[in-house]
């Protein structure tokens, strides 16, 4: 059924209300730093059971995990490389067309824990910031929501 078709959920509380993640993340990773944690996560996705829901394909995974990254440099403090390549980041409406529901975002939350168990220590992703990242990623998640 497409996104047009079907009924789409809108998770209660509405949109994430929290802080953004600390600008911290962004000084101690740079541009080049957050592209690498967020290649590394979408290798993750790619071999997950959601892998469905991203391109097929590595370059087409390459390239999403770019679009990706360049969102999270901006959410970050670091220049607004998604709105200059891409136009406003409206991150729910770009994700409509995908059916997902929480388990989905349970898939994609424990990918995100595993790339930064992963590769945090080696692109020295500050420890004292990530329960702040990840509060933030639970609820740009559950944000993310749209079938009941």
């Amino acid at each position: 059924m497409s996104s047009r078709t079907r009924p789409v959920y809108t998770p209660i509380g509405g949109p994430p209300q929290g802080p953004r993640p600390p600008e911290a993340i962004f000084h101690a990773l740079g541009v080049a730093g957050v592209f690498e944690l967020l290649e590394a996560f979408y290798v993750q996705l790619g071999q997950s059971s959601i892998s469905e829901l991203f391109p097929n394909g590595s370059e087409a995974l390459t390239a999403a995990s770019q679009r990706s990254a360049a969102f999270f440099v901006q959410l970050l403090g670091g220049p607004p490389l998604f709105s200059q390549h891409f136009g406003p980041p409206r991150m729910r409406a770009r994700h409509i067309p995908f059916e997902i529901d929480e388990q989905a975002r349970e898939v994609w939350l424990a990918c995100f824990e595993a790339t930064l168990d992963l590769e945090g220590p080696r692109l020295g992703f500050p420890d004292g910031d990530r329960a702040a990242f990840r509060a933030f990623l639970v609820g740009f998640s559950a944000w993310m929501v749209n079938v009941s």
